[in-house]
């Protein structure tokens, strides 16, 4: 599934078409994704400004005129793609050959912006994406979002905020950092890759970082700075392309390029001096890569 980075990629390349346009109609090619089109969504969508893309955890938000938001969610092999008319000056637009099997091409999104018209074409092979409508002022207490935790790419993030977060918790850290009513957006990847840097083994106590006053303890405190800096580079990195993520405009993530830990079982620990050995254990269902050696 798309973690935060890859779904901020979307979204940025999104923007360029999307802000300032105006739908001129949807085709809806199905009657559901994961779940059905709420009732009139193609109506409601018709005719209607766009003022900006958001974005909340690993959910896409489309702002429109008449304070209703447009919630998008890629579930496991959802990706969109922009095609423009041949006279468009829309800046940031590419031509690519991804995902263009028209059967699995559910939504299309038609725009008309003030340099030209475009589609915006959601194409969903297994179908676990999903859209959604609600009035924006009513946003933080729609269903998807009202038992969501902190961004991690904020400045609430802080270590002092994850001291309170895992003040007691007898969980793994990494179930903890999971846990998206603690954190919203951060996935498995990252999670890895952010605690190798921290030095903090994934099936250690949460609790175990926070002192007796609870305050972060030592190897706790530079973990925000971290997880910020490891989502930053991913992002910069257009994500990390493994099975179905590309971006907007069709190209490849490269941050599996910079990968430490996730998917290098039985390689050796990158960091400098440590001699260890990579390795892998499941944890709630999913795989944690992690060197014993370096992370305590």
């Amino acid at each position: 599934m798309p973690e935060l980075p890859e779904v901020e990629t979307v979204k940025r390349g999104l923007a360029p078409v999307m802000e300032g346009a105006r739908i001129s109609h949807v085709e809806l090619r199905r009657k559901n994704l994961r779940f059905p089109f709420p009732e009139n969504f193609d109506e409601t969508l018709k005719g209607q400004k766009i003022t900006s893309l958001g974005r909340r955890a690993k959910y896409l938000l489309v702002d429109l005129e008449n304070d209703v938001t447009v919630i998008m969610h890629l579930g496991m092999s959802g990706s969109f793609r922009i095609e423009v008319d041949d006279n468009s000056q829309i800046p940031g637009v590419f031509h690519h050959d991804r995902s263009k099997i028209s059967a699995h091409d559910h939504v299309i999104i038609h725009l008309d912006h003030p340099k030209g018209r475009a589609r915006i074409i959601y194409n969903d092979p297994r179908r676990f994406g999903f859209m959604d409508l609600t009035a924006r002022s009513q946003l933080e207490e729609h269903s998807f979002f009202k038992n969501l935790g902190v961004e991690p790419v904020g400045n609430a993030l802080s270590s002092q905020l994850l001291a309170q977060l895992f003040t007691n918790k007898a969980a793994p850290i990494k179930a903890a950092l999971l846990d998206q009513r603690l954190i919203a957006g951060l996935g498995n990847i990252y999670v890895c890759e952010a605690l190798h840097q921290a030095g903090i083994s994934p099936i250690r106590k949460a609790g175990s970082l926070v002192g007796k006053a609870g305050q972060p303890l030592k190897q706790l405190m530079p973990l925000a700075d971290i997880i910020r800096d490891v989502i930053r580079k991913a992002i910069e990195a257009g994500g990390s392309s493994l099975r179905d993520h590309r971006q907007a405009d069709g190209n490849l993530g490269y941050f599996q390029h910079q990968f430490k830990v996730y998917d290098r079982e039985d390689e050796a620990c990158s960091k400098p001096g440590c001699g260890g050995t990579i390795s892998r254990i499941v944890q709630s269902g999913r795989s944690s890569f992690y060197c014993p050696k370096c992370q305590k």
